[in-house]
């Protein structure tokens, strides 16, 4: 790599456009905040608010305590669940202790359990689309009873699965590779042309559009990296979109320190992208630390501007 007159390699960083948080995190952060302002500390959250260290980090500094369960919730503090979304059990455990809850589910979250709710009154079976043990995918199997959801994670087990008789749904987690649940669902609706779908596409706006986004920057650059929690499912899709639009040196960092400068100084053109639950400054850090090492040029890519906002509950409305 030429070094330039500041006898520091040169270096292109291209952003994409959009990155990092989106409305549905904006607003679990912004809960868990109002919380603290209205109640005081402690307030309790129950799993992690959304997936990343540096904002679970931030708020327990500011005095929000993360628990595993309700249980562990005293009676006299308030407690969010998170933004991935609950089991119904989970909001009647609060109300049998007389807790007072606030519910960060993700809206767009909200809305699969709500058509998944009504596929289960409609006496449909519903083949969930989406990965074990995820927190949304926990959440969405409990707004039903056990045995009214079976759940894929690969083409296999759509072309395997064997639902009981009679009427189907599908429905999919909001973070999912948009084409890799695309070739899910065309095995599905091959095998079960009567599958009810849902009424809008459940993978959420910002997954869609950071995938896309991330499409376009592997097609132009050496080497991408995406900042992300390895238990975030968006930001490990950015990762496998990058490396199936071209780029094979894809890469998930948590922060700056977590990047291989040795092996980023190999290339000339670095792309960079964010998971929706990584915070802006952590974008800023490392567009901070690739100024240390380089003479760096910017460039931001043409992408869709997002302008989506949901509204806080309620009794944390600033109005």
């Amino acid at each position: 790599m030429p070094a330039s007159p500041t006898n520091k390699p040169s270096m292109q960083l291209t952003l994409a456009q959009p990155r990092g948080f989106c409305a549905g995190v904006d607003r679990a952060v912004q809960i868990v905040e109002r919380a603290l302002q209205k109640y005081g500390a402690p307030v309790y959250v129950r799993h992690e608010i959304v997936h990343n260290r540096r904002v679970v980090e931030r708020l327990a500094d500011m005095g929000a305590v993360f628990v595993e369960e309700v249980s562990q919730v005293p009676d006299d503090r308030p407690v969010v669940f998170s933004a991935h979304g609950v089991p119904k059990s989970v909001p009647q455990q609060a109300d049998a202790r007389g807790l007072n809850w606030l519910d960060a589910t993700c809206p767009l979250v909200s809305k699969v359990h709500i058509e998944t709710e009504r596929h289960y009154e409609q006496k449909r079976h519903i083949l969930l689309i989406g990965h074990a043990g995820h927190p949304e995918v926990i959440g969405t199997m409990g707004q039903v009873p056990d045995g009214a959801i079976s759940l894929i994670e690969t083409e296999a087990d759509a072309r395997q699965v064997t639902p009981p008789q009679g009427p189907l749904a599908y429905a999919t987690q909001t973070t999912l590779s948009v084409a890799d649940t695309a070739d899910i669902i065309s095995i599905l609706t091959q095998r079960f042309p009567d599958i009810a779908a849902p009424h809008k596409e459940d993978i959420c706006y910002a997954t869609t559009n950071r995938q896309q986004a991330v499409q376009d920057l592997a097609q132009s650059v050496d080497m991408v990296l995406v900042i992300g929690a390895p238990n975030s499912s968006n930001s490990q899709r950015l990762v496998e979109v990058a490396r199936n639009s071209g780029c094979q040196d894809a890469r998930l960092i948590g922060e700056a320190v977590d990047i291989a400068w040795d092996e980023v100084s190999q290339y000339h053109h670095v792309g960079l992208t964010a998971g929706a639950s990584a915070p802006e400054d952590i974008i800023q850090e490392v567009i901070a630390a690739f100024e240390q090492r380089f003479d760096l040029s910017v460039k931001i890519l043409d992408g869709v501007e997002e302008n989506v906002h949901f509204k806080l509950p309620r009794g944390l409305r600033q109005d």
